[in-house]
């Protein structure tokens, strides 16, 4: 039986996007522009023509990348009333130039400034799974749109989890790259010094190819990785601390397995560079610090109309000094260098993405402080990658209930070589 066409696949999911259960998971659907994507898609596919391995999948994009004659809102009334877009961010014009159908939009925390997901907004989406439940941030609709089958893949962004924090909470695949390796043009930023731009998707492969179109790079299959004899680290300490039962019990499962099929297990301690990481933060909180120089003027002018837990969490960096910034961007270098010297030893680091599973809406919706708090846990072992940028990836483990994210941290600007990892990892761990 042949696959149906992307025409027919693209019509179900516009459907099921209208459902409901997809409720706050797209700011804005694209189906006329979707339709003549998908309706060139099948005539390359009649004649024999294939762009590549993006040629008809049908991806979401989160609402802070720049599309051509749309409005760029990341999350936020105060640009909802912006001039459209002239021009596709280069990341949305490669997916485009790989054949992809760009089905919408999708929501996310505003600013992209939460590992939790929640707006006020335009609405919280569900989670996949329990939608009783957070979806994760920032990188929410997308992740969703993703997990309920909406989209192949999201276009996502990561400044201290974005990309990982949904993948985990929602049972996908989410890649932070090094920062560096993609274009952060026509996509509004949080901060320019720790965002990164990468792809959640079903699976690694998928994910992969994502990676290089983004990057510019070939998307060649990647290498065969064996899980027999790979070095990987586990960091247990202060990344451990406060991790719920089900994830731990989850992630202790998932090593063992590894262990019984070859992988060689290795405790290391970066206690250390934690604690040096958040004196850093403490004395110059960098994502704060150059979010209150994006949004310096509507920090007086407009504070009411953010989100009130965006808005504490961008205010502190307005009374940094220039040299404490500064001081914390040369001790971030160094920094970045000794963990790099730290980790060479391993293959990467494994290590649960998430210390919690996805907590309740309604609970952090009226407690301020149990909100701030389950952010902090959610960001708490994903931030490291970002800070010391280094590319990381979260694969779901096979739980039954709330999923789980198992999370590999590799040495910077290896990005491929952890996704082959990963993917070795992914087929040992499947059920």
């Amino acid at each position: 039986m042949s696959s149906p066409l992307h025409r027919e696949r693209l019509e179900q999911k516009l459907a099921a996007a209208a459902e409901p259960r997809a409720r706050h998971l797209f700011t804005r659907l694209l189906p006329d522009s979707a339709r003549a994507e998908a309706d060139a898609a099948d005539l390359r596919r009649k004649a024999g023509i294939a762009l590549g391995p993006l040629d008809g999948r049908i991806i979401s994009i989160k609402d802070l990348f720049d599309m051509a004659g749309q409005v760029t809102t990341a999350g936020s009334v105060i640009l909802k009333d912006n001039a459209p877009a002239g021009s596709d961010a280069p990341t949305v014009a490669a997916l485009r130039r790989a054949g992809a159908i760009l089905i919408g939009r999708t929501n996310m925390s505003e600013f992209a400034f939460s590992g939790i997901g929640l707006n006020p907004h335009y609405g919280t989406p569900g989670n996949a799974v329990d939608p009783a439940r957070v979806p994760g941030g920032s990188t929410s609709g997308g992740a969703v749109s993703v997990a309920l089958g909406l989209a192949d893949l999201t276009l996502g962004t990561d400044t201290g989890g974005s990309t990982r924090i949904p993948a985990a909470f929602n049972g996908i695949v989410g890649f932070k790259p090094t920062s560096s390796r993609v274009s952060k043009a026509g996509a509004f930023p949080l901060s320019y010094t720790l965002d990164s731009i990468g792809p959640l998707g079903p699976d690694v492969a998928t994910c992969a190819a994502m990676d290089a179109i983004l990057a510019g790079a070939d998307p060649e299959s990647l290498p065969d990785v064996s899980v027999m004899g790979l070095r990987l680290g586990i960091p247990r300490g202060l990344l451990f601390e406060e991790t719920e039962p089900a994830v731990a019990d989850a992630f202790e499962e998932a090593i063992s397995r590894l262990s019984e099929f070859g992988a060689h297990m290795r405790e290391l301690s970066i206690d250390d560079l934690v604690l040096a990481m958040r004196g850093v933060l403490a004395g110059a909180p960098i994502a704060a610090c150059e979010a209150a120089e994006i949004h310096h003027e509507w920090l007086q002018s407009r504070a009411a109309d953010f989100d009130a837990r965006v808005l504490a969490r961008i205010r502190p960096g307005a009374s940094i000094s220039a040299p404490a910034y500064i001081t914390a961007l040369r001790e971030r270098d160094r920094l970045k260098g000794e963990f790099a010297r730290r980790i060479a030893p391993f293959d990467a680091l494994i290590l649960p993405t998430c210390a919690l599973q996805a907590p309740v809406i309604a609970a952090l919706e009226a407690d301020p402080e149990l909100f701030a708090r389950k952010n902090v846990l959610a960001l708490r072992n994903t931030s490291p990658a970002n800070f010391f940028d280094c590319p990381a990836l979260s694969l779901p483990l096979p739980v039954s209930g709330l999923p789980v994210g198992l999370m590999l941290l590799g040495a910077p600007m290896q990005d491929r070589r952890l996704l082959a990892l990963g993917a070795a990892v992914e087929a040992t761990l499947r059920p």
